[in-house]
């Protein structure tokens, strides 16, 4: 039983600090702000579902998937870190909340945004997919994967009450709010990418130096 619960209570905490609910929560509000309360919470559910799916598929077959393509972890943080600095290059411009949207576009756009960046590589990043599979092969037995599963449906689901709740903090801090806000975390955003691409970039070039 001590067993069981120590794999939770280790899930738990690498995913929580993976995922980041709380960090995700600037960049949605930012690129919904000019969407309704409705349109941004059908932003919010679309990426948790599409983020708690992937997540799911690399925990099941992702090294395979890897193996497969031959694609490394330290490509894929390479590719998220370009992601993540053109997103918080436009945030830092505060040109994210000025786009808008006629009706025909709206569907497109709402899917478009929930899919990439925001569930991947926001929610589901490098660093996710890699924890899934990690526990994924560490788990002794169906119960553990059991858990593995729980540990993700119940990460994802705060992340997307947080999301959900991005919609009440918006409304408070007003259109300057949002801009400064959007700014600052623009900055944060743009530093994580430097993290990220050169922490995928390192090993690489260890191995090209040193094969």
């Amino acid at each position: 039983m001590n067993d069981y619960v120590e794999y939770s209570i280790k899930a738990f905490a690498s995913f929580f600090s993976l995922i980041n609910p709380l960090g995700i929560m600037p960049v949605f509000m930012s690129m919904t702000g000019s969407l309704s309360g409705k349109q941004r919470r059908n932003v919010a559910f679309k990426a948790s579902l599409t983020a708690f799916i992937t997540l799911l598929l690399f925990a099941f077959a992702g090294q395979l998937v890897f193996n497969f393509f031959s694609i490394s972890v330290d490509s894929f943080r390479i590719v998220g870190g370009i992601i993540f600095f053109m997103m918080g290059y436009e945030m830092l411009q505060a040109r994210i909340s000025k786009v808008k949207l006629v009706p025909e576009e709206e569907a497109s756009y709402i899917t478009d945004i929930s899919i990439t960046p925001l569930a991947i590589p926001m929610i589901c990043g490098p660093g996710a997919i890699t924890n899934a599979i990690v526990f994924w092969e560490d788990a002794e037995n169906f119960q553990h994967k059991i858990i593995l599963i729980a540990v993700i449906l119940v990460i994802i689901f705060i992340t997307w009450l947080v999301l959900v709740s991005a919609t009440k903090i918006m409304n408070v801090l007003g259109e300057t709010g949002n801009k400064i806000l959007m700014r600052l975390m623009g900055l944060i955003v743009m530093v994580i990418a430097v993290e990220f691409f050169f922490a995928g970039l390192r090993p690489i070039l260890q191995n090209i130096i040193r094969p």
